[in-house]
C-alpha cells in the first residue's frame, strides 16, 4: 500500500466524509465555492484535463486552494461515494490537514527523483 502519510490523508478524507464535512461532485463543488464555503479543493489525477483545468481555474477565481491528488476510484471508495473525482471540503481544519499531507507526499515524491 503507500506510505503512512498517503494513508493518512486518506483517513483524514474519510474523516471528513464520515463527518459530513465533505462535498463531492462538479456541480456542488462549484456552487459552494462560489458561496465561499470550501476551503480545499481536492481533485483526483484520473479527472479529464478538461474536466480539471476548469476546475482549477474556477478555484483559481474564488480563491480556494485546489491539490490534484490520488485516483478517483479510491478517493470514492474512502469517502463512501460511487465514481467521483471532485471533492470540496469545507471544514478549515480537516482542509489544513489534508492539504498539509498531500503537500508533504508531493515533495517526497520529487526527491525520489
Amino acid at each position: 500500500m503507500g506510505t503512512k502519510m498517503e494513508n493518512k490523508v486518506l483517513s483524514y478524507l474519510g474523516f471528513a466524509a464520515r463527518a459530513r464535512k465533505l462535498v463531492t461532485g462538479y456541480n456542488t463543488c462549484l456552487y459552494m465555492m462560489e458561496k465561499k464555503k470550501i476551503r480545499l479543493l481536492l481533485l483526483a489525477e484520473d479527472l479529464s484535463e478538461n474536466t480539471k483545468k476548469k476546475m482549477v481555474s474556477a478555484a483559481q477565481r474564488c480563491g480556494v486552494p485546489c491539490k490534484i491528488y490520488g485516483a478517483g476510484e479510491q478517493l470514492s471508495k474512502i469517502t463512501g461515494n460511487v465514481g467521483k473525482g471532485i471533492f470540496g471540503i469545507p471544514d478549515e481544519n480537516f482542509a489544513k490537514v489534508i492539504s498539509e499531507g498531500i503537500e508533504q507526499i508531493q515533495s517526497e515524491k520529487k526527491e525520489e527523483f
